[in-house]
């Protein structure tokens, strides 16, 4: 909102010590302090009056149903996806599926270990 950095706020502070004197810097901080209140509070307040005049709340609810039936549509979609390809799969059951699994290039069993090797050699 305000781009106030640190160095700026530290050279106010500084005029303000010298213009006001440490006596006063305090009680005029609290005065600051209870005055940004008291306008934080009354924008909030303007600002909810004005949403509920013109019906923000109506606005909202609407957007959020918008997007929660823009979600249920695409969820329709896919799912309407995943059963038309179930259904062409149960239909025609001689048809390979687009993903095939993989086949294991070779079973534990056809795998000759090193032990393997050398009890076949011992005993033969």
């Amino acid at each position: 909102m305000l781009d106030i950095g640190w160095l700026e706020l530290l050279v106010i502070f500084v005029l303000l010590l010298v213009v006001l004197g440490p006596a006063r810097l305090p009680e005029v901080a609290r005065t600051m302090g209870l005055w940004l209140g008291r306008l934080r509070r009354m924008y909030n307040s303007f600002k909810l009056e004005m949403e509920r005049e013109i019906g923000m709340d109506d606005v909202r609810r609407q957007l959020h149903n918008e997007q929660i039936m823009s979600e249920m549509k695409t969820l329709e979609q896919e799912t309407k996806s995943i059963l038309s390809d179930t259904q062409n799969a149960l239909a025609d059951p001689d048809s390979k599926p687009s993903n095939p699994p993989h086949k294991a290039s070779q079973t534990p069993s056809d795998v000759d270990s090193p032990t393997t090797k050398a009890t076949q050699s011992e005993s033969g």
